[in-house]
């Protein structure tokens, strides 16, 4: 069994922020890979639950409600239950502030980078051997950091940040299929060309939710 985490924060106010395009990949996956006649969403493990299956594996699809900075308690209580290897079957999906949009990084281990909810994963699973995939949403520029990830999308990042969910969504995917190191294989490169190939960025859009 696989669990994929998608962090953001709970509530309408929040709703499709840039602290949520995990939540919004989860949510693409969902929609491909989770039979609606045959299973609902539940809440579990303070989280929003889904069951569904990639390829031959089953998969629980996690959306925590507990917040973002308290994401620990929800993925260690689910990795515990089901008695998971970190390092084999859970895989997180974040947003990146260092990453541009459009882009992803898929790693098998690391530290938080200054990313509260991995920070509090880390802190509650108690190693860094664990998979995740970070979804670039662009440096801050000019805007304090915690009203930029708070913040919606610019209509120019929109098309972009669409991108990124959807390249997150398509290695969480590969990963159950094929394993950690073809999806970075696979994925690192295409986002490292098409990092290399855009322009600096001079986001400015106001933030807020």
């Amino acid at each position: 069994m696989k669990l994929v985490v998608g962090l953001g924060n709970p509530g309408p106010e929040y709703a499709r922020t840039r602290h949520n395009v995990g939540f919004e990949a989860i949510d693409s996956l969902a929609r491909r890979f989770v039979d609606p006649t045959r299973t609902v969403a539940r809440s579990r493990f303070q989280a929003l639950a889904l069951e569904g299956e990639i390829g031959t594996e089953k998969v629980l699809f996690l959306r925590p409600t507990t917040f973002m900075n308290c994401s620990g308690r929800s993925v260690a209580e689910a990795v515990g239950f089901y008695k998971l290897d970190a390092a084999r079957d859970l895989m997180v999906v974040a947003d990146d502030i260092d990453l541009p949009c459009g882009t992803i990084r898929v790693r098998a281990d690391g530290g938080a980078g200054g990313h509260n909810g991995l920070a509090d994963i880390l802190g509650a699973l108690g190693s860094p051997q664990w998979n995740r995939c970070r979804i670039g949403i662009d440096p801050p520029g000019r805007i304090p950091q915690a009203d930029y990830v708070l913040g919606r999308f610019t209509s120019e990042q929109e098309p972009l940040a669409a991108e990124g969910i959807d390249l997150a969504a398509q290695a969480v995917e590969a990963w159950c299929c094929s394993g950690i190191s073809a999806t970075m294989n696979r994925f690192n490169r295409r986002s490292a060309a098409s990092a290399e190939g855009s322009a600096p960025s001079t986001t400015t859009g106001t933030a807020g939710p």
